[in-house]
């Protein structure tokens, strides 16, 4: 990857403020948050070699883009995304995002190997993994979600993930017909805004982790602060408003995923917890639908940043709302066709047993 936009940026910041004092605008975000485990993904192609840019860990030390990955003037770390714009090879969606990296700069360990992952206590070879079980805690604001589609029904439009537990696609675990390895997400933490409410609403689903032929392979959403992606009222004051800051804790322990949501003020706090082994859903149901196995027998890691969910392509498919962009990033933060997401904290862990819980699942409040 190219880094000439960087250098002109430091140096510009330099010029401004002079060699004698620290520019602010000249710090990277790995001087305020620990980068040793994750790689950046931008929706970018500098090197024009038809694939979407990564950051490697090596080099996210000293890594910032004034556009998509910086910090701004309250120190918060800013991930940006237009809704046209390179992506990955298995994704419409553009993204500026973090992954979790348990080898840190040990290269010699695959990025699919177990020892770069984690696996739940139910796998069959937990102990070969970098861990079992893991925690991701964040606190952030979304600045902007995009504002266009010309499908604006279609559930993932005005909408960004802002963290996410992914797993790992493993051919050789579908060929030998293990039913794992299809590389689908236990959960997705999504903030949307419909551009004539005050407020959004923060939602988390989880993905029945079936191939992806499967017409049963589909997200199911619980509502955290305000509805879930399919109900165009205004949230008013249940709500989210953008700018405002909130904070989530997924803690995976054993099998079980326990979720909290935060914001400042603590009568709003939301629990969640579900058995990632089973098809047991997180309101104690049964999901006849879902692989009775869960998530058991894939690897795992963590995810943060700003995935835009309001994909360019305009397909009937229900993931597709045709959201507006011209590719070039000036024109396209000018008409609100990106999001962008502002962390003040992003931190990995272990996993911790939780002292107690509540078993009032999706209630706003502590019970």
């Amino acid at each position: 990857m190219r880094f000439s936009h960087l250098f002109r940026y430091l140096s510009v910041c330099i010029l401004l403020t002079g060699l004698a004092s620290p520019a602010p605008c000249a710090q990277n975000p790995a001087d305020q948050f620990n980068l040793r485990y994750w790689k950046l993904t931008l929706p970018l192609d500098d090197n024009n070699d038809g694939k979407v840019d990564e950051v490697k860990v090596g080099n996210l030390g000293r890594f910032s883009h004034p556009d998509f990955f910086h910090l701004d003037q309250d120190g918060f770390l800013v991930f940006s995304a237009p809704n046209k714009a390179p992506t990955t090879s298995s994704s419409t969606n553009t993204r500026s995002e973090l992954r979790q990296m348990f080898r840190g700069r040990n290269s010699k360990i695959g990025t699919h190997d177990p020892k770069n992952n984690f696996a739940l206590k139910a796998h069959r070879r937990a102990k070969q993994f970098a861990d079992v079980g893991g925690q991701l805690e964040a606190t952030l604001r979304v600045l902007h979600v995009a504002e266009n589609a010309k499908y604006p029904d279609k559930k993932p439009t005005y909408s960004v993930v802002v963290g996410q537990i992914h797993a790992v696609k493993n051919d050789d675990d579908i060929k030998k017909g293990r039913g794992f390895g299809w590389g689908n997400e236990p959960i997705k933490i999504f903030y949307k805004k419909w551009p004539d409410h005050d407020t959004g609403s923060v939602f988390w689903t989880y993905e029945r982790n079936l191939e992806r032929a499967n017409p049963d392979r589909t997200d199911i959403a619980y509502p955290v602060w305000g509805n879930t992606w399919e109900n165009p009222e205004d949230p008013s004051d249940k709500g989210i408003a953008l700018g405002q800051l909130f904070n989530y804790n997924i803690n995976v322990h054993g099998n079980i995923m326990y979720l909290t949501f935060r914001t400042t003020d603590p009568s709003r706090t939301v629990n969640y917890q579900i058995d990632l082994s089973n098809n047991i859903d997180a309101y104690g149901n049964v999901d006849e639908k879902d692989n009775p196995g869960g998530y058991s027998g894939d690897a795992l890691y963590f995810k943060a940043g700003a995935y835009n969910q309001c994909s360019s392509k305009d397909d009937s498919a229900s993931w597709y709302p045709a959201c507006a962009g011209t590719g070039d990033w000036e024109t396209d933060k000018a008409n609100g066709d990106y999001v962008s997401v502002a962390f003040r904290r992003i931190q990995l862990a272990r996993s911790v047993e939780p002292a107690s819980y509540s078993n009032e699942r999706g209630q706003e409040g502590r019970p």
